[in-house]
């Protein structure tokens, strides 16, 4: 599938990957997906979150990813729901980090040194087969880094719910890049 990624979807691939190394993950997730999204400037998926006002709004995006690692990966959907429980997630957070230091309930292992490529995650992996779809819906031959946006914002999980809190769907995405309200499938 790699082999009809353009360069710029490879490029946020590796980037991601980057991202996964940076943080000592042990899988790329879809949150490094995302950020390697964030990053790039001058592509289709770019100009989408650019036109979709996330310009000044990146740093905002990437706290709330920084966020929701240190819970451990919940989205706040799910720590809302937690709370209706009556579980408060942020003492739980604060309680942990203060005996175990911050981060310590990030999905991450400890720093470990790797040798080879890290694997995906099962989300990360189907963001790339929604980005395949999304392409094959469009009828196009090669999947872009808009495709990529597209994935992230038709699956449900963090990606999707932290892009949606800054203003930026699925429906959105698509209006922006293809001019239609149309949410084909991604």
């Amino acid at each position: 599938m790699f082999e009809r990624f353009t360069k710029d979807a490879r490029d946020v691939v590796k980037e991601a990957v980057a991202h996964t190394e940076r943080t000592g993950a042990a899988r790329v997730g879809t949150e490094h997906l995302l950020l390697a999204l964030l990053d790039r400037e001058g592509c289709r998926a770019s100009f989408a979150l650019t036109a979709l006002g996330l310009d000044e709004r990146r740093e905002p995006v990437r706290d709330a990813l920084e966020q929701a690692r240190r819970r451990g990966g919940l989205t706040q959907a799910e720590t809302d729901a937690l709370a209706g429980l009556g579980i408060d997630v942020p003492e739980i957070v604060a309680r942990v980090e203060d005996t175990h230091g911050p981060g310590a309930l990030s999905a991450e292992p400890a720093r470990t040194r790797w040798r080879g490529h890290r694997p995906f995650d099962r989300a990360a992996k189907d963001v790339l087969t929604g980005a395949l779809r999304a392409a094959t819906a469009r009828g196009h031959r090669h999947i872009g880094d808009e495709h990529l946006l597209l994935a992230l914002t038709a699956r449900p999980g963090l990606p999707a719910e932290v892009l949606a809190d800054h203003g930026v769907t699925h429906a959105s995405v698509t209006r922006v890049l293809y001019g239609d309200g149309e949410a084909k499938a991604g």
